[in-house]
C-alpha cells in the first residue's frame, strides 16, 4: 500500500523566507535614528516607537496577506503570486509614508540642527518588498508589457512620495537640496563616464568577438589578454593610468588641451574601457558560435554571401546573447564609476568618499541609493530589450 505523505503547508518558501527575514529583523533593527546634527551618531527609534496605531494595523494586515501567500492553503497557487505581488505595492507606500511622517512629528520638537535619518528595517523592509516582487514576477511569468507597467507603478510611487514634502525633513533629503546642483552635475557626469565606455567597449569588443568566433588561434590569446584586465583591481588600473598619461599630456599638448591627463575622465574612462572588453567580446563569441550550424548551411544553399549570412543570419540569431553582454557591462561600469570619483573623475563617487571623509552617513547614501537605483534601472530596461530580441516561440 502507497504511504501517504502529509498535505503541503508552505506554498512559497522564498516568500516566507523573506518574511521572516523581515520579521526579524523589525525585532531586532531600529526604523529610524533621530540625530541632534548631520555628524552625531543617532538614537534609534524602533518601528512600535515610530509608527501610531494605525499605521502598525496596516502594516499588520500587509504581513498576515504576504503569510496568506506564502501557504499553499487555501489559495491557488497563482492567486497567491498574484496577492504577494499585489501587496509589495502597499508595503513600499507604507514604509515610506511612514518614515517621512515620524521624521515631521519628531523634528517638530527638536533643534533647527536636528535629524532624522532612515534605520535598518526601513531598508530590510524595502528589500523584502522588492524581492518579494522579483519573485512574484519569475513565478507569474508575465509578459514585458505587465512588467513594464508594474515597475512603472512603483517608481510612480517612489516619484510621488519624493516630489512631495512628505520626505523633506529626512536628513537625506537635506543632504540633497543642500547639493542640488552639484548632484544634477556629477549624475550627468557619472552617465557621460558610462556611456563614454560603452561606445568605445562596443566598437571594439563586436569586431574582436567577429574575429574570435572566427580564428582559433586568435580566439585563445585574446581571451587570455582580456582575462588579465579582469583581474587587475580598478585602483590599481587607475594608479597605473595615472603616470603613462600625464607623460603624454606633456609630450602632445593638444592632447592636454582635450582633457587628456593623468588624472580625471580620460584614465577614467580608459579603465572602464579594458573592464568593458572582456564580456562583450565573450558574448558576442557565444552569441555567433550558437547559431546552429543547420541553419548556416540553409543560408549557404539559399545563396547568401558571407556578409549577408553575417546580417541576416548570425548577428539576429546571437543578439540576445550580445545584449545580455552589454547589460552586465553596462551594470558593472555604472558601479565602477563611482571608483574613478578617487582619481578626479567625478560622478556619485564623489558624494561617496566626500560623506566618508566627513563621517556623514547620509552623504554617503545620496551618492550610493542614485549608483543602485542607476544599476537595477539599466539592467531591468536591458532585460526587457534581451528579452524583446528572442525569436517569436522562445523564452
Amino acid at each position: 500500500m502507497p504511504r501517504e505523505h502529509p498535505p503541503r503547508v508552505i506554498g512559497n518558501r522564498v516568500l516566507l523566507t523573506l518574511w521572516l527575514a523581515a520579521a526579524i529583523g523589525v525585532a531586532l533593527l531600529p526604523f529610524a535614528t533621530l540625530s541632534p546634527n548631520r555628524l552625531v551618531s543617532g538614537q534609534p527609534v524602533m518601528l512600535w516607537q515610530a509608527l501610531p496605531g494605525w499605521q502598525l494595523g496596516g502594516l499588520g494586515l500587509i504581513a498576515a496577506g504576504l503569510l496568506l501567500a506564502a501557504l499553499a492553503r487555501p489559495l491557488p497557487p497563482r492567486a497567491a503570486d498574484w496577492l504577494g505581488l499585489v501587496l509589495t505595492l502597499p508595503l513600499l507606500g507604507l514604509a515610506l509614508f511612514a518614515l517621512g511622517d515620524y521624521a515631521q512629528r519628531a523634528l517638530a520638537e527638536a533643534s533647527p540642527a536636528a535629524r532624522v535619518s532612515q534605520g535598518g528595517a526601513f531598508w530590510l523592509l524595502l528589500l523584502a518588498a522588492a524581492l518579494i516582487a522579483v519573485d512574484a514576477l519569475q513565478r507569474l511569468r508575465l509578459g514585458l508589457l505587465s512588467r513594464a507597467l508594474f515597475a512603472l507603478l512603483a517608481l510612480g510611487l517612489i516619484g510621488a512620495c519624493l516630489a512631495s514634502d512628505l520626505l523633506a525633513p529626512l536628513s537625506l533629503m537635506r543632504e540633497f537640496a543642500n547639493q542640488r546642483d552639484i548632484f544634477v552635475a556629477q549624475g550627468l557626469r557619472h552617465l557621460a563616464l558610462v556611456g563614454g565606455a560603452l561606445l568605445p567597449a562596443l566598437a571594439l569588443g563586436l569586431p574582436l568577438g567577429l574575429v574570435a568566433t572566427r580564428s582559433r588561434r586568435w580566439r585563445d590569446g585574446l581571451f587570455s589578454v582580456l582575462n588579465v584586465f579582469q583581474t587587475l583591481p580598478s585602483i590599481a588600473v587607475f594608479g597605473l593610468l595615472i603616470a603613462p598619461l600625464a607623460a603624454l599630456a606633456h609630450a602632445v599638448p593638444w592632447l592636454g588641451e582635450l582633457g587628456v591627463s593623468g588624472i580625471g575622465v580620460a584614465p577614467a574612462i580608459i579603465a572602464l574601457v579594458l573592464y568593458s572588453l572582456l564580456p562583450v567580446v565573450r558574448n558576442t563569441y557565444a552569441g555567433l558560435a550558437g547559431v546552429p550550424a543547420t541553419t548556416l548551411e540553409a543560408a549557404r544553399g539559399m545563396g547568401m554571401t558571407s556578409r549577408q549570412i553575417l546580417w541576416r543570419v548570425e548577428l539576429p540569431l546571437a543578439l540576445p546573447v550580445i545584449l545580455s553582454g552589454l547589460r552586465i557591462v553596462t551594470v558593472q561600469a555604472i558601479g565602477l564609476a563611482v571608483v574613478a570619483a578617487l582619481i578626479g573623475a567625478g560622478g556619485f563617487g564623489a558624494f561617496i568618499f566626500q560623506g566618508l571623509g566627513q563621517y556623514a552617513i547620509d552623504l554617503v547614501l545620496l551618492g550610493a541609493i542614485p549608483t543602485i537605483v542607476l544599476a537595477v534601472i539599466a539592467d531591468f530596461l536591458l532585460q526587457l530589450l534581451v528579452a524583446a530580441s528572442r525569436p517569436p516561440g522562445t523564452r
